[in-house]
């Protein structure tokens, strides 16, 4: 089955404020994120909730969907991470339909050619961005549910894979300097 983004989900922007030193909410904002959506840094409590409406608050679930500048990227918030809320530079991505597992969703949006597509319709000159119209268009292939796990497991093993593959490369240049350190100690 494919579908229209909007079909399957709800899709609102991020929260504008500003961070404080403390606070007991995250405001989550694309520099803590790697391209592949992965989370490069701790996060610390950065907002008071009292000054924060329900609605903005994340979900086990929920998709951020980094809409502006060069780095779009999906990721998707999980239970274990502490209570945040997107910035504007993030789309949050509800899915509404249950056979369509967020995991999934966020692969999806993060596959190259969901990228390509996406990054040809992006706009603006000093800070490109996504529509919101642009992503809640986008069509979304929709395997089976047991199809959607067996796409996230293999994904699973080919970032594990490229993990693995980076390790060696540095064990790898690790030994060759030493090497060539103790040839210039002869």
């Amino acid at each position: 089955m494919t579908t229209h983004l909007k079909n399957i989900s709800n899709i609102q922007t991020g929260l504008f404020a500003k961070p404080q030193s403390d606070g007991d909410i995250v405001y989550l904002q694309p520099k803590y994120f790697n391209e592949l959506g992965e989370l490069t840094t701790v996060l610390m409590p950065d907002l008071n909730s009292t000054e924060i409406s329900e609605k903005h608050l994340l979900k086990p679930g929920d998709i951020l969907f980094a809409a502006k500048g060069s780095k779009n990227f999906a990721a998707c918030f999980e239970k274990h991470n502490l209570p945040a809320v997107a910035s504007t530079s993030f789309f949050v991505i509800r899915v509404t339909n249950q056979k369509v597992l967020p995991e999934y969703l966020t692969w999806f949006l993060n596959h190259p050619n969901t990228q390509q597509f996406l990054k040809g319709y992006a706009r603006g000159t000093a800070m490109v961005s996504i529509s919101k119209a642009v992503l809640e268009d986008i069509n979304v292939s929709i395997p089976s549910i047991e199809m959607q796990k067996r796409i996230l497991k293999i994904d699973s093993y080919r970032k594990q894979e490229l993990a693995l593959k980076k390790q060696m490369e540095d064990l790898q240049e690790k030994y060759l300097q030493s090497l060539l350190i103790k040839s210039t100690q002869k």
